[in-house]
């Protein structure tokens, strides 16, 4: 097995990761962006436009998928309990307001948190990315 390649020209901080990872960007070069345009196409670029990595074969699947619905459950359903709680507002405001607040936390996050995957991926399985 081959050492963790370093992020970014030499520098392997968590921070440079998470910067990377919410910039949405190449986990090697930091530069070019790995999703073509669009706000809902989680489509990932067949290689780097910068530096030319290979992108294609090392997809995150679900992974950032289920690590969001874990995390949307453990934050919208205390949250909902308190405001039921505090306000008793009828049903069709839980239904609206947290129907709309999980699927505009999922839009803004997924690409970022695949990103995150991809990025810790590369960092920490150097051989999956060879040629």
């Amino acid at each position: 097995m081959s050492s963790s390649p370093k992020l970014d020209g030499g520098s392997s901080s968590l921070g440079r990761l998470f910067r990377q990872a919410m910039r949405c960007t190449c986990p090697r070069c930091g530069q070019g962006s790995l999703y073509n345009k669009g706000l809902f196409d989680l489509t990932l670029r067949g290689v780097c436009t910068s530096c030319g990595l290979n992108l294609a074969k090392n997809d995150s699947a679900d992974g950032p998928a289920v690590f969001l619905i874990f995390f949307l459950g453990v934050l919208l359903v205390p949250m909902a309990l308190m405001f039921d709680a505090a306000f008793s507002p009828p049903l069709w405001v839980h239904a609206v307001l947290w129907g709309v607040l999980a699927i505009a936390i999922t839009v803004v996050s997924l690409k970022p948190l695949k990103s995150l995957v991809i990025a810790i991926q590369f960092r920490h399985r150097a051989s999956d990315w060879d040629e």
